[in-house]
């Protein structure tokens, strides 16, 4: 189980990283196209659609840690949807529908709703116990199935997507 410590660095680290770097994004670069959606109908991502989902993302952490907190038996709620096929369909199709929601939200917009949702994640994290890192998380799929280990899945996350992003620049312009 990562410390608080631990935590606080990952979060931190990988949130600077992405910052900087959607700051140096040329309007052209933010609005291009970078990847494909995983929803079987979905439409492609641009950079910016990345921040509206990263939010998302760490807001439903935020949820799962508090429902573990509380001994929810499926802190993560995907029992309800059945096996791993189920599960991925709705992450990808619930991922989309945030995307669609958010796509013409300009930048600085998508930058308050990442810090707003950050902030949400620290203030948890600053009220909680070290012990109640260890909370067991029923369902985990991301990391040592603690709180803890929640906690720094949005950092993790950050850091894939900016990956995801930078190949997809990288790539010529169709």
């Amino acid at each position: 189980m990562p410390t608080r410590a631990e935590i606080i660095d990952i979060l931190t680290t990988n949130r600077e990283k992405l910052l900087a770097r959607y700051r140096s994004f040329t309007p052209e670069e933010l609005e291009r196209v970078c990847t494909q959606s995983e929803a079987p109908d979905g439409s492609p991502w641009n950079a910016k659609d990345h921040l509206s989902h990263l939010a998302n993302v760490e807001r439903a952490f935020v949820w799962m840690i508090n429902r573990a907190l509380a001994g929810h038996p499926d802190p993560t709620g995907f029992k309800r949807l059945g096996e791993r096929p189920a599960i991925l369909s709705y992450i990808h199709n619930r991922n989309q529908k945030v995307m669609a929601e958010h796509h013409h939200d300009d930048l600085e917009t998508l930058l308050a709703d990442l810090a707003a949702a950050r902030s949400e994640t620290l203030k948890l994290l600053d009220s909680l116990a070290d012990e109640q890192l260890a909370t067991p998380v029923p369902g985990d799929q991301w990391t040592d199935g603690t709180v803890g280990g929640l906690f720094t899945v949005p950092g993790h996350h950050d850091a894939m997507h900016l990956n995801w992003v930078e190949e997809g620049l990288r790539k010529p312009v169709a």
